[in-house]
């Protein structure tokens, strides 16, 4: 026979529940970092570039750094460039240097729960010694004034064998397509297609060729976004030439 409660026994058996429930929720475990993207070994070419890109998750947010030999990457040439709110960094390497930048390189992620580390291996060829099939960029990325809502193109083309694959960095972080609801597209030809341009489109565009022979990087590029007002053609020739002469 089931017991039976007085009203008193089950409001306070209630109490304790609603009491359960909420420690319960308010209590989320936390967790150590797990790298969701990782870098990956790279063939670069003397005087060119190279970028390494790590991001990691837990709970409370990680923060990573590079190291080289076990200690912070320390040099002019080299670059730390924070996204994710420090819990990812891309690592660049300008210009590249053989043999002296040739290295293995330590992505560390941290918090409160605990510490991981992934490894990435740089080498350093000069263009003598590059072998056959290592990309090339046939058509890098012009400078260009864009007025804001239209459509701006940065055109790129590599060649090398096997076809090397394009990939895009602003400002010296990874362009990612999929996280600009469909405004932003690679098309197959390599080139970026943005759409609605807006003001935080404006920067610096580097278009990067890879495959198994070895990673290149065209020449930056500015894309500009304005609106469009009294004066903009005179600014579109003034920042074009003042290009062309800076070359």
């Amino acid at each position: 026979m089931a017991p039976t409660w007085g009203p008193g026994v089950a409001s306070v058996i209630g109490t304790v529940g609603l009491l359960v429930v909420l420690l319960g929720g308010g209590c989320a475990a936390e967790e150590p970092p797990r790298f969701v993207k990782e870098p990956k070994d790279q063939i670069g070419v003397s005087g060119g570039v190279a970028s390494f890109v790590c991001q990691a998750t837990g709970d409370p947010k990680p923060r990573v750094t590079w190291n080289k030999k076990g200690k912070k990457v320390n040099s002019q040439r080299f670059e730390t460039i924070e996204f994710d709110g420090s819990a990812g960094a891309v690592l660049r390497i300008q210009p590249l240097r053989t043999p002296r930048d040739e290295n293995v390189y330590e992505c560390v992620a941290q918090n409160s729960v605990g510490e991981i580390t992934v490894h990435a291996k740089l080498t350093v060829l000069r263009e003598d010694q590059l072998p056959p099939g290592f990309p090339n960029i046939d058509m890098g990325p012009q400078l260009k004034v864009v007025e804001r809502t239209r459509t701006a193109t940065m055109l790129c083309a590599a060649s090398g064998n096997p076809d090397p694959e394009i990939t895009w960095f602003k400002d010296f972080l990874p362009v990612d397509p999929s996280a600009s609801n469909g405004r932003i597209k690679q098309l197959r030809s390599g080139a970026l297609q943005i759409e609605s341009s807006e003001e935080t489109d404006q920067g610096k565009y580097e278009c990067v060729a890879t495959n198994s022979a070895g990673v290149r990087y065209s020449s930056p590029a500015n894309l500009y976004v304005r609106e469009l007002r009294e004066g903009w053609c005179v600014f579109f020739f003034f920042t074009f030439f003042t290009h062309i002469f800076t070359f």
